[in-house]
């Protein structure tokens, strides 16, 4: 098979950068090993789809932890908005949620992919099923396209990796495009989990499972020193924590080992310590007679009363006339200070993005086409940059592949 472009991944960075490359009437392939494209698509934001973060450039760039100066050129192309525009163009109404997280108005993310497949359609870009073994490559050193796995190749002017990193593997995401990328000469950044789950050393969270924790403040410690402290809701599990907050700290962890940091959870945190002491004061006086494990419930879940408790041997049964004023400081400090030990992070596979992949140094910032490789080029996870949950690690796959597609429509041209 001949074509002007192929495009080696049929996820967000690949249908977009197709979408992109094709709007002057080239010929497309994007190669897919799954029976349709958007796969992954179909189940981020729970299986609504947060298609981007509806934020300005310094609220955006302060949410890309991984690399977001190699992004400059990209976003100064594609921000949010134009990513809004462009599937509100599509026939898909969009809505903006707290946080400026931005969601189909039906919460449908088969929306988003529906109307990325009649793009596809409309734009006349074949859908090729297979999966790229090798890529081609001229006597130059120029990339010509792939060979798949099953023998047959497609030659290309320009040729796209957009296969994605290595969470949700199922989906396609398996990190077969590193071996790709590596096989063009590219360094590939150590692949890590990132906005994962995180395992805690604490077994008590296994009898906490299923709780809910809405409005608490979650801090991440390394060392003495505080790297993460944000409002929000969280998560208890048979293994650990989860939740937007989780997913947010885990994407700060990148230096030493999961078990070099720690967390806090400030289950009150619209009192201060002195409030906090007054109200529990309160409540002693009020039912001098009545266990604390009783008089806990108009303070603290249901799940966590005992083990906050057992944090500040305090049994559960002690009357809340005999709380000695030691106890009940070390049970303010406990409730706005709720420790949690990280073991390690979850399966890489269950990871929402993968922290690492094609070195952005490798890579031309404003067309990303590869410095080792001429002809080829990249888009999405697969390269070493991502950011927080809330629609921005979206607005990066869209960003870098309409520069991508641009490239690759002028390198393509007579």
């Amino acid at each position: 098979m001949d074509t002007d472009h192929l495009c080696i991944g049929g996820g967000p960075a690949g249908v977009f950068a197709a979408l992109t490359a094709a709007g002057s009437g080239e010929r497309c392939i994007i190669l897919e090993q799954n029976e349709q494209i958007g796969r992954k698509l179909r189940i981020t934001g729970k299986g609504r789809c947060n298609l981007t973060n509806n934020c300005d450039r310094d609220t955006l760039f302060a949410n890309i932890p991984g690399n977001s100066k190699f992004l400059y050129s990209a976003f100064s192309r594609c921000m949010p908005q134009d990513v809004m525009a462009y599937f509100e163009d599509l026939g898909v109404p969009l809505k903006t949620e707290r946080g400026g997280r931005v969601f189909p108005v039906s919460d449908r993310a088969e929306d988003i992919v529906q109307a990325l497949r009649y793009a596809v359609k409309r734009a006349g870009i074949s859908v090729v099923r297979g999966k790229a073994a090798h890529l081609l490559r001229s006597p130059d050193g120029r990339c010509t396209g792939a060979v798949l796995t099953d023998g047959r190749e497609i030659h290309a002017k320009t040729t796209l990796l957009a296969t994605g990193g290595m969470s949700y593997p199922k989906t396609g995401s398996d990190g077969s495009g590193y071996l790709l990328a590596r096989e063009a000469g590219h360094t590939i950044v150590a692949p890590q989990p990132s906005l994962i789950p995180l395992v805690t050393e604490e077994t008590w969270c296994r009898d906490a499972m299923g709780l809910s924790l809405r409005n608490v403040t979650l801090r991440l410690y390394r060392g003495e020193k505080c790297v993460f402290e944000e409002l929000g809701e969280m998560l208890f599990t048979h293994f650990g924590v989860s939740g937007p907050l989780v997913l947010s700290a885990s994407a700060v962890m990148r230096k030493g080992t999961p078990q070099d940091y720690r967390l806090e959870i400030d289950l009150k945190p619209g009192l201060t310590p002195e409030q906090l002491d007054r109200r529990i004061q309160r409540d002693l006086s009020e039912s001098p007679n009545r266990d604390l494990g009783n008089l806990l419930h108009a303070l603290l879940p249901a799940k966590l009363i005992l083990p906050v408790l057992r944090q500040c041997r305090i049994p559960p049964n002690q009357k809340a006339n005999s709380l000695t004023r030691e106890q009940r400081q070390t049970l303010d400090s406990r409730i706005k200070a709720l420790p949690l030990r990280i073991r390690a992070f979850r399966p890489i596979d269950e990871a929402i993005i993968t922290r690492g992949g094609v070195s952005v140094r490798e890579v031309n910032a404003k067309t990303m086409e590869s410095k080792c490789c001429p002809g080829l080029y990249f888009a999405g996870e697969i390269l070493d940059a991502d950011g927080y949950t809330g629609g921005f690690n979206l607005q990066i796959a869209f960003a870098t592949a309409y520069s991508a597609g641009i490239a690759m429509q002028g390198a393509a041209e007579p």
